[in-house]
């Protein structure tokens, strides 16, 4: 089963990969077409495209590098691997989003509204870099939509259940960037436009602040994911139930005392349990027992890459009370003797 999870990391991080490059791709281009028009049209809303996608390009590099090193095999220094770099990286493009692209959308959108910027020249040149610029984020947005969509139907959740549960985030990061940038696009399409048909600068300054409230909610969004997920997320709930189902049917156990899972990478989950297991058993028992029930844990999910099982007695008041705290229950009452 180990051959199978990384089989399936190696084509998660293939799949990742594609999605960040052609984003990278296509973000390089757009921001040096908008660059131009900005310069050429004078538009504060293009100006905060061009920052925009200036931000984006560099969040994809910031991403192939959390890719990369996030990959590196566990070692003795990290002997659960390096998955959670990934999440550092993908943080740090929550940063960037707000800080290159949202305050500069700002500050372009304030200077207009108060007067600030000079008049806008022919905008023909902004709207054709918009039209491609749209085209061209369009096939990136279509690509990271397709690889998050077939990962939440092989999940069997709805997107924004999965959204709101993965711990991978590269693709959603894309995803989101790509989303904001379309809907950016249309926001800077509008402030143009608005500015043309009514001589008054404002509605370009408006559409600037407009882009800077979209990155900052996207930021915000990112931030919040990632930030969950570097402290450590529960695994999936459907996991913990079944794993809380299997070793409570195992004939060994008379109660599970305490489970804790976490997240340590992109499809690597780390299982802790406390079990009370049946004082007829000798010492090889439960040794025995215990290898067995990891590796059927492993087997049922391919997320699971550690199990740790801990023998407690469910009576010990001090441990009891450390599981109250944290669930305000006990997992599991004991299990009825067998006659």
């Amino acid at each position: 089963m180990t051959d199978g999870r990384d089989q399936d990391g190696r084509q998660a991080g293939s799949e990742s990969g594609l999605t960040v490059l052609l984003a990278l791709a296509a973000n390089l281009g757009i921001a040096i077409a908008k660059i131009v028009a900005a310069v050429l049209t004078g538009s504060a809303s293009m100006a905060a495209e061009a920052a925009h996608s200036i931000a984006d390009t560099f969040n994809e590099v910031l991403l192939m590098v959390g890719l990369r090193r996030s990959g590196r095999p566990a070692d003795r220094r990290h002997p659960l691997g390096y998955g959670k770099e990934r999440y550092i990286w993908t943080l740090l493009v929550a940063v960037a989003i707000f800080g290159m692209g949202a305050l500069f959308a700002f500050y372009q959108g304030i200077q207009t509204l108060t007067g600030h910027r000079g008049g806008e020249a022919d905008p023909l040149v902004g709207y054709c870099v918009l039209a491609v610029s749209f085209v061209l984020e369009a096939i990136s947005w279509r690509q990271a939509l397709w690889q998050v969509t077939a990962a939440a139907r092989d999940e069997a959740l709805p997107l924004t259940t999965y959204i709101r549960r993965t711990d991978e985030p590269t693709a959603i990061s894309v995803l989101l960037e790509d989303s904001a940038a379309l809907i950016g696009l249309l926001l800077a399409f509008a402030g143009l436009g608005l500015h043309q048909l009514t001589g008054v600068a404002a509605w370009d300054g408006v559409g600037s602040v407009l882009i800077g409230a979209l990155l900052t909610a996207v930021a915000l969004l990112l931030g919040r994911i990632n930030l969950n997920l570097l402290i450590g997320n529960q695994a999936d709930p459907r996991i913990v139930a079944d794993v809380r189902a299997r070793l409570g049917a195992a004939p060994e156990i008379d109660w599970v005392v305490d489970i804790v899972t976490m997240t340590v990478g992109a499809d690597r989950v780390l299982v802790c349990a406390r079990l009370d297991f049946r004082d007829s058993l000798t010492a090889g028992d439960v040794e025995h027992a215990c290898v067995r029930m990891a590796r059927e844990l492993r087997t049922a999910h391919e997320e699971i890459d550690e199990v740790f099982l801990e023998p407690v007695p469910r009576d010990d008041p001090e441990l009891r009370e450390r599981v109250i705290a944290r669930y305000g229950r006990t997992l599991r009452p004991p299990k009825p003797e067998s006659g």
